[in-house]
């Protein structure tokens, strides 16, 4: 294979020439990047709509959308550095270099859930039902941030030969993503690496979680449920794609996984909050700001 080739054998497609990046005169432009601000647009058209479907002031939203999408990348990017600390503390300038990849869904998530908390603390607004409207942009926006681990050549799994095998020239990836039970697959002669395109599992799978969010939008029981609902959901994929993955952020001083770790931690968070909140609305105890309120229909005079 070419340097800059990829191929899926089983399905028949080899595509030639991908890029990383390309060009606007000598300013070369990482499609990594483009791949995630097109994710971030989606996300945003997305939750805007529900916003304004769920009864929301739009002006409101647009304030908060700002300030998450920063936390959210200050935070995905420091937990990815946290958790690769033994590769950043000897490259500590290459912390602020984006262009080669390396951010985290979940430092992503836990920097935004911050950021909308204070936002809302601080204007004195119901921060679950903006929550609410953005958790099918969330996973969108992650849907289609995951292609962009695909023109980087990132975020893959072991060997498998599976009909979505994907062939990855050796010399395009990181040689820490190749690990000894991948490389023991590596024929003589071969220059690529066989591997399950996990970046494609999780975006498909997102891309399922996103259209199930969307169609039961309107059949939350509380404020903040469709927080449950991405987090079990989300918890779910990621746990059992995280296992195949090759680059695994590791529970620092363990070999744990920390995504698994977080995964099942939000899995219980949902299960557990799905739980509590449907037995205080049962009780008629369910706190005032995760009541539902009913949009107040005007009712017609007769002239």
């Amino acid at each position: 294979m070419n340097a800059t080739d990829i191929s899926f054998p089983n399905l028949g497609i080899y595509l030639k020439d991908v890029p990383k990046t390309f060009y606007i005169g000598k300013f070369s432009i990482a499609l990594y990047g483009i791949i995630f601000a097109v994710g971030i647009l989606a996300g945003l058209l997305v939750a805007s709509h529900n916003t304004k479907e769920l009864g929301e002031d739009e002006n409101n939203f647009w304030d908060f959308a700002i300030r998450v999408i920063i936390g959210g990348l200050i935070g995905a990017r420091i937990y990815y550095v946290i958790f690769s600390w033994e590769y950043y503390k000897d490259n500590l300038l290459n912390i602020f270099n984006l262009r080669q990849g390396g951010i985290a869904i979940y430092g992503g998530v836990i920097g935004a859930f911050l950021t909308a908390f204070i936002f809302c603390k601080r204007k004195k607004i119901n921060g679950f039902v903006l929550t609410d409207a953005a958790m099918p942009a969330l996973i969108l926006g992650q849907a289609i941030g995951r292609w962009g681990n695909f023109f980087n050549r990132e975020v893959f799994g072991q060997y498998t030969n599976n009909l979505f095998a994907m062939r990855l020239p050796i010399d395009a990836v990181r040689a820490r993503d190749i690990t000894d039970e991948l490389a023991s697959h590596i024929g003589e002669g071969e220059n690529f690496v066989q591997v399950h395109p996990t970046f494609l599992y999780e975006s498909v799978c997102n891309l399922i979680l996103f259209a199930l969010l969307m169609l039961f939008r309107k059949k939350r029981s509380f404020n903040g449920e469709a927080i449950l609902w991405y987090s079990a959901g989300y918890g779910i994929i990621r746990f059992i794609i995280e296992g195949i993955r090759t680059d695994q952020l590791y529970l620092i001083g363990t070999t744990i996984p920390v995504s698994q770790v977080v995964a099942i931690v939000m899995i219980v968070f949902a299960v557990a909050g799905e739980i509590v909140f449907r037995v205080l609305i049962k009780k008629d105890k369910l706190p005032e700001i995760l009541k539902i309120k009913k949009p107040v229909t005007k009712e017609k005079t007769a002239e």
